[in-house]
C-alpha cells in the first residue's frame, strides 16, 4: 500500500504551522539568501532536500496566517555542531501568496535585514 504523504516523484508533502512572537525570532528564522526567500522551521521530523511543505505562518499579534508553499532547501540535523536547533529551511515558492509572505516578513524585520546578529542558519 502506498503512503499518501509521498507523491509519485518520491518527495513527501506535509503541512506545518509556525507562530513567531517577536521581530528578533523572525529575523533569526528568515533566510533572505535563498532565491525567493525562505524561513527556518524548528522540527524534530525527518525531511529531505526537495520535500514539499505547505506552511501557515503567523506573525506576532496578527491573527491572519500567511500561506506559504515551498520546498526544503536546508536541513539542520539533531546532532548539528555549534548547538544549532534541529529543523529545516523552507525555500518559498514562486506563487503570489509566498511572494506576499516574503514582502510582509521583510516589512516586519525592516532594519534587522543585513544585521550581523546570529541566526538559525548562517
Amino acid at each position: 500500500m502506498s503512503d499518501p504523504q509521498i507523491p509519485p516523484g518520491g518527495n513527501r508533502r506535509s503541512v506545518l504551522s509556525l507562530g513567531v512572537n517577536s521581530k528578533s525570532v523572525l529575523y533569526a528564522a528568515y533566510m533572505p539568501f535563498l532565491k525567493g526567500g525562505g524561513i527556518f522551521l524548528p522540527t524534530n521530523r525527518s525531511y529531505h532536500l526537495g520535500d514539499e511543505v505547505f506552511l501557515l505562518l503567523q506573525l506576532m499579534d496578527d491573527p491572519a496566517k500567511l500561506p506559504i508553499q515551498g520546498t526544503v532547501a536546508w536541513v539542520t540535523p539533531a546532532d548539528a555542531q555549534g548547538g544549532k536547533q534541529q529543523g529545516i529551511g523552507l525555500r518559498f515558492g514562486d506563487d503570489d501568496s509566498s511572494k506576499s509572505a516574503r514582502a510582509r516578513i521583510e516589512q516586519v524585520i525592516g532594519s534587522y535585514l543585513g544585521s550581523s546578529r546570529q541566526t538559525h542558519t548562517l
